[in-house]
């Protein structure tokens, strides 16, 4: 391979190493990254007007014609038979450089909480077919539909994502070997169709967050969505509901920082969410700090980093890369009397993704213990850390 292909290639494990570094059982080899034949040509760039564009939907829902994007769900399911919890994990990325091909990553992970357990898996693929997103007139998006195949283009195994409005559905079988390596070899995928309880949250100044000499991104969730249908673990197929979380964020950054980043996303008992991202300098500073904060009518609350504050309370060690995790915050968000206490729900939520995004970064489910004005309060929430692994 060589040529634009292999560049390709390093611009996803570059990029997507800033994407998932800079927000956004043992290592597991991902597949070899599926090339398809693409136009030589690339066309000539519309001219577009300067950031920030309000953002619209379902338009934005979809693809954007930008350097870094993704499109990132977590969640929290319960087995209907046996009450038994499950986390999950399911992003594509997509990363646009130049004349070259556009290139595409994916991570699935699945954390079974009650067995504490953590499986995980990782795609790659290079070329525009990826993107079956519908059109609209003048052939702009009205939402997502993505695609990544295993190894050879084998559409059985497809990882797949769909959406608009708030209304997803989310398809993901882990080959035969992928699952053997993420250890469950009988097999690992979910099934879940998603719908939105609240209207999406807009980041920052109207969905645009300023990195300032780094560029900047569009940015909203929709925090709180409704998930039904199945997983499978260990090969058996389990009826599940829950709610999910979803990022969408793209724009012209690679990196951000240069220590990585720390992302919370919490649903509590009440109906509140609450976001909050910590992004690290080289030095250990932190230049950038935000957060919003969602009422249960879906009214938004942006908070700046006077507004709240994050502790450490634990620490966990990898036994494979030796790096060394926060696992366990206190935080408090003092204006709206909320304190909130995590703790992960399994300590080895670790992704070795060096194969298509570059990097080794945590990411998993915790175990909520909230009170707001000292009353106790429950809820779920879902921690990212990145910066912290080679």
């Amino acid at each position: 391979m060589s040529g634009p292909r292999l560049g390709a290639i390093a611009a996803v494990v570059v990029l997507l190493a800033g994407c998932t570094g800079e927000l956004g059982g043992g290592p597991i080899l991902a597949n070899a990254p599926i090339v398809r034949p693409s136009p030589a040509a690339t066309p000539s760039p519309t001219p577009r007007p300067p950031d920030p564009v309000p953002i619209v939907f379902p338009r934005d829902d979809g693809p954007h014609d930008r350097l870094t994007e993704w499109w990132y769900y977590t969640g929290h399911l319960r087995d209907r038979a046996s009450g038994a919890r499950y986390g999950f994990e399911f992003v594509v990325f997509r990363a646009e450089r130049g004349d070259f091909p556009v290139a595409w990553a994916s991570h699935l992970a699945i954390t079974d909480e009650g067995g504490d357990r953590f499986f995980y898996a990782q795609r790659s693929e290079i070329g525009p077919q990826v993107d079956g997103s519908p059109r609209g007139p003048g052939g702009q998006p009205r939402g997502f539909a993505l695609a990544i195949d295993a190894t050879g283009g084998n559409s059985s195994d497809r990882w797949a994502m769909a959406g608009a409005d708030g209304t997803d559905t989310l398809s993901a079988t882990m080959t035969a070997t992928e699952a053997a390596a993420a250890g469950s070899p009988a097999g690992l995928g979910l099934q879940l169709a998603l719908a939105s309880l609240k209207p999406p949250t807009l980041h920052g100044a109207s969905g645009f967050v300023d990195f300032g000499p780094a560029g900047g991104s569009y940015y909203y969730s929709r925090t709180r969505m409704a998930a039904n249908g199945s997983i499978v673990v260990d090969g058996r197929a389990l009826d599940v509901s829950g709610e999910a979380w979803f990022d969408h964020q793209w724009g012209d950054f690679i990196a951000v920082g240069g220590g990585g980043w720390n992302w919370f996303a919490v649903n509590l008992a009440d109906g509140t969410d609450l976001t909050l991202s910590l992004v690290r300098d080289a030095s250990g500073g932190y230049p950038l700090v935000y957060g919003t904060a969602v009422a249960p009518d879906g009214t938004a609350t942006h908070l700046n980093a006077s507004d709240f504050s994050v502790a450490v309370t634990g620490r966990w060690t990898s036994p494979r890369t030796g790096t060394v995790y926060p696992a366990g915050w206190r935080i408090d968000v003092p204006g709206l009397a909320l304190r909130i206490d995590l703790r992960p729900t399994v300590a080895d939520e670790e992704l070795d993704t060096r194969a298509t995004t570059g990097v080794v970064y945590w990411e998993g489910s915790q175990v909520v213990q909230a009170q707001r004005a000292g009353r106790p309060l429950g809820g779920e929430a879902y921690v990212e850390l990145t910066g912290y692994g080679p």
